[in-house]
């Protein structure tokens, strides 16, 4: 009952922070200089279009209306119409976030797989050549700007590599529509499409390793000096002591704890990447959400912004919850401090 209590707690305090969020992205929004209307209408058009143009946007409404009509239409689900794409917002954002989701989701995987085991890895053989080699790729990854990274990757693609796909998450002589959960993976397995699994599992390798090479050096790092902190505790030596195997000292109980810090980083570099994956979606021309928020942003296509934020808001509050339920499960120490604490 008190964990029930806690996450009904830690939910309503991130609803409220999303609300916050909402409407602050809605008053910037709105004091940003330059005229939606007479944007959206080009610069040939007459005052009177204008006019009429804001009225149907519900600009020429007290600020304060405009916010509430606002906050009422979200919990319907109704960001309004985009002027880039003359489409409800909400429309475009359900067809574009699958792309970016199956993205990332991708590039998470690719984290955890590659970066865990490495950061374990370089602590067991601390200042050994293992250490040193996983210094280099932590510190390669660290610093190389994921723009970068994706023209490089891009590049030896279309000279070295040219079995890998290099724009688009699917190739066009591919007959598929993703209907059930828009992700082509899974929705390719559904539908029993060996074909069109392998070649968007071909689409995805490239820009989620551009993708994943940062948070890759971040969690090794992390993971390398938890799980080196750990080998010092007491329960740690007292299991030695008591013959406790070494692999199950290593990866029972010390992983377990060291894992706590790089699942912070982890979450939280999901829904980071949610809105700040444009620069690679653009250059592997990958029919994301974060591509239509920028095309939005300098279209100055306020309803699609606002849509854009507010989406990559609530994957940081989805994130920011179920981190703290993974960390309960792996630390229940995480819960308790944290009831102390308030």
């Amino acid at each position: 009952m008190a964990v029930f209590y806690y996450l009904l707690k830690r939910a309503a305090s991130l609803f409220l922070v999303l609300v916050g969020l909402a409407i602050l992205i809605f008053v910037i929004a709105r004091i940003v200089p330059g005229d939606p209307a007479r944007i959206a209408l080009g610069p040939l058009a007459s005052a009177e279009q204008v006019a009429q143009m804001r009225e149907q946007m519900g600009l020429d409404l007290p600020f304060h209306t405009q916010l509430w009509n606002y906050l009422v239409g979200l919990t319907h689900g109704d960001f309004g119409k985009s002027l880039l794409t003359s489409r409800p917002v909400s429309a475009d954002i359900m067809q574009a976030l699958p792309a970016t989701l199956e993205l990332v989701l991708f590039t998470i995987v690719i984290q955890i797989v590659l970066s865990i085991p490495l950061g374990v890895l370089a602590a067991i053989y601390r200042d050994t050549w293992v250490d040193n080699v996983s210094r280099i790729i932590s510190l390669i990854g660290v610093v190389t700007p994921g723009f970068v990274l994706a023209i490089i990757l891009q590049l030896m693609a279309s000279y070295v590599f040219t079995f890998f796909p290099v724009t688009g998450r699917l190739d066009g002589g591919l007959d598929f529509s993703a209907d059930v959960t828009g992700l082509l993976l899974i929705d390719s397995v559904l539908a029993g499409r060996p074909d069109v699994f392998g070649d968007a599992f071909m689409h995805l390798i490239l820009p989620a390793t551009a993708l994943a090479a940062a948070g890759i050096g971040q969690v090794m790092r992390i993971t390398r000096s938890s799980m080196i902190e750990l080998s010092g505790r007491d329960f740690v030596e007292a299991s030695r002591a008591y013959g406790v195997p070494e692999r199950v000292v290593t990866f029972k109980y010390m992983l377990r704890l060291a894992c706590v810090a790089p699942l912070t980083i982890l979450g939280l570099e999901f829904a980071s990447l949610i809105g700040n994956a444009f620069i690679v979606e653009f250059v592997f021309s990958w029919p994301g959400i974060a591509s239509y928020g920028v095309r939005t942003i300098l279209q100055k296509d306020l309803n699609a912004v606002i849509g854009v934020v507010l989406v990559s808001g609530l994957f940081f509050v989805i994130a920011n919850l179920v981190i703290d339920i993974l960390l309960g499960i792996l630390d229940p120490r995480h819960r308790l401090r944290e009831g102390a604490s308030k």
